[in-house]
This record gives C-alpha cells, structure tokens and sequence, in this order.
C-alpha cells in the first residue's frame, strides 16, 4: 500500500496522504470558499482542512475552559482576610 501511496504522488502532483471525504454544502457558500480559496491562493482542500482544524480547535479550548470552570467552581475565590487588608494598604499607600 506504501509503493501505492508514493506512487500516487508522483502520478498526481499536490496529492496527500490525508482522508479524502466527500461533503454536502449549499452552493453559495461553496462558491464563497472557491472564491476565498482562490484569494488565498490556496486549494479548496486547504481550505476546508484550515476551517475544520479552526472549528475543532474552538471547540476543544471551550471543553479545556468548561473543565476549568467545573474545577475553579467548586472552590472559594475569596482572599485570606489578612491578604485582603495587605491589598488595601498597598493600595492605599499607592498613587492613583
């Protein structure tokens, strides 16, 4: 399978390794990515590779910070009352 691959970059030039997939999208928003792809100068493939990778990243962030959030929830945000008084003197003694 290895030899085919190889082979198949030498007979298809920009050929890659990666899944092919086949996808359903609305016309106009197809010929909107063929014109921003063009714009680019990148292919179509490119493209849709760079927005999925974008899309899924987001989504992996907002997983990373729903995590946080579940961990931070569960414990107390307030100061130590003699971190605080520390804070307000500091402040106090600060030029504004």
């Amino acid at each position: 399978m290895a030899r085919v691959a190889q082979l198949a970059i030498v007979v298809i030039p920009g050929y890659n390794r990666g899944m092919k997939t086949a996808i359903s999208i609305p016309d106009e928003l197809f010929e909107s990515a063929d014109v921003l792809a063009g714009r680019l100068g990148i292919s179509r493939s490119h493209l849709y590779a760079s927005a999925i990778a974008e899309y899924v990243a987001k989504h992996v962030d907002a997983k990373v910070t729903e995590r946080l959030n579940s961990v931070y929830a569960r414990q107390s945000s307030q100061l130590e009352p003699d971190v605080r008084e520390g804070q307000r003197r500091t402040i106090e003694r600060s030029e504004w």
